[in-house]
């Protein structure tokens, strides 16, 4: 009879899931991305080598032909250069893995997300299908994909894998769009093999779909690579993938929402959300050119990050590195003073939940997030007098305020209509100066 017990349980085995959005949205979540809260996201591929523009470089040059595009390759390069002359120019010499690794963990980092392949087209990684135009057969004649992969899993940080589902200038997607999408050669030659291969060769926590918008999800067969990811492949039970599976997927289907670029709710959501937002705010590829104007200081990206993690969502950071592989080290200056900031305010970060009040109304300064009773204020500017005034707490007579980065107990007192008035030291600490946001620690509050 146990046997027979034995059998009958197995019977109804692990959930399975459809090719349909009603089963896959149903998929809860992995735990790991929500408490992982901070990411890198790192934009690589031969758009480094012309450094100019965008990462967008080939479709502003060829596909909309405009001038200025023209101009910069004919003062730059020789005559009759294409986008393919590019590629053994992307030598990736400086490339040390480890070294990006270290970087990615001391700015805070819990996951990092790479572009295998952008809407170029290049491959990041051997592709098989991708001949002559993949990091292995011309350029680095590395597996980029594979060396960080290996580096960040040593040093126990996810690993995301960015593709786009389209190539501007492929000839057989180009045949399919012709069609109107009723025929899949691009799909079922390119795009899904790949997806697939990525998946078996690298297994990877994370998928960031993208390069969706042109098609429906009847040409690019999402549904069903989703439900072999989530049904059968070897990251079946860990892996999590974003929302950019079909021209209208994007914010109603998949995994978490990114929802639009540098994605800014302004209210908490319900449904898990990511925002990525980029160090250049003109560019997600490195631009040779950019001019520190042009750049995110250490405050606005503190307050990014808080306002999301305050709201239920993740930040993703992104970086470019040039051809050669370096991380410029102004990219590298603002991912430690992250770093440094989460070393001390972290607590209120990494597997925190939203609160009940996400914000103080009185103020954009101060935001709230909780972990178990603990709640935590964090606010971005020091307050006249040191006073710090939160409204939306209810002390009950336990109370006990402290702050981050800093010993001892602070004393507080109940608000004159409500809250808590709570009396910090004289000026940030020494220590915390020089920080773009402060955070206390409220444990007694409802």
């Amino acid at each position: 009879s146990r046997r027979a017990c034995t059998g009958a349980g197995n019977l109804a085995g692990p959930r399975r899931y459809r090719a349909d959005w009603a089963s896959l949205d149903a998929r809860p979540l992995p735990a790991w991305f929500d408490r992982a809260k901070v990411g890198v996201f790192v934009h690589w591929g031969v758009f480094a080598v012309p450094a100019w523009g965008s990462e967008w470089f080939w479709w502003h040059w060829r596909g909309e032909q405009r001038a200025d595009y023209e101009r910069f390759v004919r003062s730059r390069f020789p005559p009759a250069t294409t986008y393919a002359d590019f590629a053994p120019r992307f030598s990736a010499h400086d490339f040390q893995p480890r070294e990006w690794a270290r970087l990615f963990q001391r700015a805070g980092a819990r996951y990092v997300v790479l572009t295998a392949k952008h809407h170029e087209g290049f491959t990041n990684w051997g592709s098989p299908v991708s001949w002559s135009w993949n990091a292995v057969d011309t350029g680095p004649h590395r597996d980029l994909v594979g060396e960080l992969g290996q580096a960040l899993r040593e040093s126990n940080i996810s690993y995301g894998l960015y593709h786009s589902l389209l190539e501007w200038f492929n000839p057989l997607y180009l045949a399919d769009k012709e069609s109107g999408f009723k025929t899949q050669s691009f799909v079922l030659q390119k795009t899904m093999p790949e997806l697939y291969d990525l998946v078996l060769r690298y297994k990877p926590d994370l998928i960031w779909s993208d390069g969706d918008w042109e098609a429906p999800e009847s040409y690019w067969n999402s549904t069903s690579f989703l439900a072999w990811l989530y049904n059968d492949s070897p990251v079946k039970d860990t892996v999590v993938v974003n929302d950019r599976w079909c021209n209208n997927c994007s914010c109603h289907h998949g995994g978490y929402y990114n929802c639009a670029d540098k994605y800014k709710p302004g209210a908490l959501l319900t449904h898990k959300w990511e925002m990525c937002s980029s160090i250049d705010k003109l560019s997600w590829g490195y631009r040779s050119n950019m001019h520190i104007s042009e750049l995110m200081d250490e405050a606005s990206i503190i307050e990014e990050l808080v306002q999301t993690v305050s709201f239920g969502g993740n930040y993703l950071l992104n970086v470019g590195p040039t051809k050669e592989g370096v991380i410029v080290p102004i990219f590298q200056e603002r991912l430690l003073a992250l770093g440094r900031w989460l070393d001390t305010n972290g607590e209120a970060i990494y597997e925190s939940k939203p609160w009940r009040v996400q914000m103080e109304n009185s103020t954009d300064s101060v935001w709230y997030t909780s972990k178990g009773p603990a709640v935590y204020a964090i606010f971005l500017t020091w307050p006249r007098d040191s006073l710090l005034k939160l409204l939306s707490p209810v002390a009950s007579p336990s109370l006990q305020v402290t702050m981050l980065g800093l010993a001892g107990a602070l004393e507080w007192q109940k608000g004159p209509d409500k809250g808590v008035l709570i009396t910090l030291p004289c000026a940030p600490p020494s220590a915390l100066s020089a920080q773009p946001g402060w955070t206390v620690k409220l444990e007694g509050v409802e």
